[in-house]
């Protein structure tokens, strides 16, 4: 079961990091052609988009993979079909009512963020392109529960496929519409960002395409497994509802909390500037909090994404067969490969912050400062999604409601007032501190529920830390000889500075980590082979 978590967190992972990078880089011909300011236009839109979407999915994909995955272990094939049968129908109710709601909320959400005439937008442009974005809802539900229910087979393939899939037609169509739109018709950047953000529609049906195809490929397999199920009636649809909307309340709060927090920025962000004096450059620096940085800062959180989609069906499985030894083998190879991948990443983050910001926009001394700032917090938002599925696949549903919205209140509290302190670092020192509270009590929980201790873990963790401090001094180095002998001008100098830093932090980190052992001991006897092939075993 260990080498399905890894495998599954492998395969999830891959995807969800080519999906991430790709939703990146796209960014980087869609903002040349629209602009610095309409891009800003494009975060609007999907922050309610994702709040309504949540609420949509309900967290289907997750939910349903521990419900399919629970009663697999326990032989019954038929519950999760009669499942996946109603849920179809379910899924598309509540896809055309939050459609049909965000589509009439436009005007009032818009509302919300327009606090000063100084501000770049007005009301109208915000509330038209949350009303383009609306049409996904249409079809991402589908997706979902098509998704988690092959999660529940631990058929992680279709996941990953159908998210790069989707993401990929979703790019074609953005860049695709966005150039006819401004230079081919002349017509405003604007209106460009209405044809961008209706690109999650044709994406999402893209995604459905391909799970119709994954679905053909696995459907003898799932047969044959329910011709040896008991009848799907020994359990009534009532109870596989009560039971999976007690699943999903934790996974709709795990879902929407980062976009939630997005939200409360949204609301409250251009309020606190303009208390300052600042309402003409609010919109702009929101941006590149809330769009441009934000990208770029979740990509770490990829990893720990991968490990929980993985985890919650692996631990489940553990969980209903009582094996206490299982769980706690998942939690120190979670805690340990998830911080050993992306403490580095969100270091070199901190230390190329200048260069990546002008490789991915132009050179910018707030845009790159933000991104200092913010990425930090790529490991509380990592070690939020993990713990969160580790409650989750134990059944303490009611610590992460708990522990999401005491962090969410904290934040709600104390935002306005940072902001009008430190500005844009005000926002992301709130973010922080909100999710490091709820962090704290899902990890205490876990402490007290499974009996978990493990020194070896802390031991690892600090050594993780001090080769990522060796690292920075590394790369902080090169960086400032770098630019020593020459400033970067132009986005792909700047590439090749971040080339070349990148290069020397994986060198430095990949160096200490095989020769003290670490790396052979988180990913196996292939990579100890590799290790003593090479002369650096530990």
């Amino acid at each position: 079961m260990a080498s399905n978590l890894l495998k599954g967190t492998a395969i999830l992972t891959i995807g969800l990091f080519l999906s991430k990078a790709l939703g990146l880089l796209y960014v980087i011909p869609f903002y040349a052609m629209v602009g610095d300011e309409s891009v800003n236009l494009y975060q609007y839109a999907y922050i309610p988009y994702n709040l309504a979407l949540a609420v949509a999915v309900s967290g289907a994909p997750l939910a349903i993979s521990k419900f399919v995955s629970k009663y697999n272990a326990l032989g019954d094939y038929a519950t999760g079909r009669k499942l996946m049968k109603s849920g179809m129908l379910l899924m598309s109710l509540t896809g055309l009512l939050t459609f049909f709601a965000l589509f009439a909320l436009a005007g009032p959400i818009a509302g919300l963020v327009i606090k000063d005439e100084e501000q770049i937008f007005t009301v109208e442009d915000i509330a038209s392109v949350i009303r383009w974005v609306s049409f996904a809802l249409l079809a991402v539900p589908l997706l979902s529960i098509s998704r988690g229910f092959m999660q529940g087979y631990q058929k992680f393939e279709p996941t990953s496929v159908s998210q790069l899939i989707e993401q990929i037609i979703r790019i074609v169509f953005v860049l695709a519409g966005t150039f006819v739109v401004v230079n081919v018709l002349g017509l405003s950047p604007n209106i460009a960002v209405k044809f961008a953000v209706f690109a999650a529609f044709i994406g999402a049906i893209a995604g459905l395409w391909s799970l119709y195809h994954y679905w053909k490929k696995y459907r003898d397999e799932f047969n044959y497994l329910l011709t040896n199920s008991p009848p799907a009636g020994s359990l009534p649809l009532k109870q596989i509802y009560k039971e999976i909307l007690t699943y999903a309340l934790p996974f709709v709060l795990v879902g929407t909390i980062n976009p939630l927090y997005q939200f409360v920025d949204m609301i409250t962000f251009n309020d606190a500037m303009k208390s300052i004096g600042l309402s003409s450059v609010s919109d702009m620096l929101l941006g590149k909090l809330n769009f441009l940085t934000h990208k770029v800062v979740m990509i770490p959180v990829m990893v720990a994404t991968g490990f929980s989609m993985a985890l919650i069906s692996i631990i489940t499985s553990y969980y209903a067969k009582n094996d206490q030894q299982g769980i706690t083998r998942s939690l120190d190879q979670t805690y340990q490969i998830m911080l050993f991948l992306t403490i580095p990443m969100v270091t070199g983050l901190i230390v190329l912050n200048t260069e990546i910001y002008q490789f991915l926009y132009k050179f910018d001394v707030s845009g790159a400062n933000i991104l200092a700032a913010y990425a930090p917090v790529a490991i509380l938002f990592a070690m939020f999604t993990v713990t969160a599925a580790i409650l989750q696949g134990i059944d303490y549903h009611k610590w992460i409601v708990f522990s999401a919205l005491l962090g969410l209140f904290i934040k709600m509290i104390i935002n306005i007032p940072l902001i009008k302190v430190f500005e844009t670092n005000g926002a992301i020192l709130a973010t922080a501190i909100g999710y490091a509270t709820a962090v704290g009590i899902n990890l205490l929980v876990i402490k007290k529920v499974l009996n978990y201790k493990s020194q070896m873990v802390i031991r690892r963790v600090i050594l993780i830390l001090i080769f990522n401090a060796i690292m920075f001094a590394g790369v902080w180095l090169t960086s400032k000889g770098l630019n020593a002998l020459h400033v970067p001008v132009g986005r792909w100098q700047a590439l090749l500075y971040v080339l070349i830093g990148t290069g020397v932090g994986m060198v430095i980190y990949g160096f200490l980590a095989f020769k003290s052992g670490l790396a052979q001991r988180l990913f196996g006897e292939r990579l100890t082979r590799i290790a003593q092939r090479f002369g650096i075993g530990g």
